[in-house]
């Protein structure tokens, strides 16, 4: 369900159509607001336009870094995900062979066992 919300930023007022709670577009706007306030407040002469271009950027350098470093973690998942797989693989033909070796032992015993039980007749 969509919520309509009004929010100010800098003064004016915006009608924002969205899934989110309002409390949490009330969060967005207010830090927007703040981060707008402090470029324009720094003393470097933007106006609040100016001030939004720059915050933008460099919200979109932080969504891109984060993505970069999602993309990363996804691919050190997907490595270790194959790096199971292929080690459970081996496990497995390894307690195969292992079974097979018990079961040889089970078979010498056995033939020992005749044996010395023919040498003792």
């Amino acid at each position: 369900m969509a919520n309509e919300v009004k929010v100010m930023i800098c003064g004016k007022e915006y009608k924002l159509k969205t899934s989110e709670s309002p409390n949490y577009v009330f969060a967005l706007a207010r830090a927007l607001e703040t981060k707008i306030n402090e470029i324009v407040n720094s003393g470097s002469g933007s106006s609040p336009y100016g001030a939004s271009i720059m915050v933008a950027l460099s919200l979109l350098d932080d969504l891109n870094k984060a993505n970069q470093k999602l993309d990363s973690i996804r691919t050190q998942t997907k490595e270790y995900v194959d790096e199971a797989g292929r080690t459970r693989i081996e496990r497995d033909a390894a307690q195969k062979e292992i079974d097979v070796l018990k079961s040889k032992i089970v078979q010498l015993e056995n033939m020992v066992k005749l044996k010395q039980l023919s040498e003792s007749i």
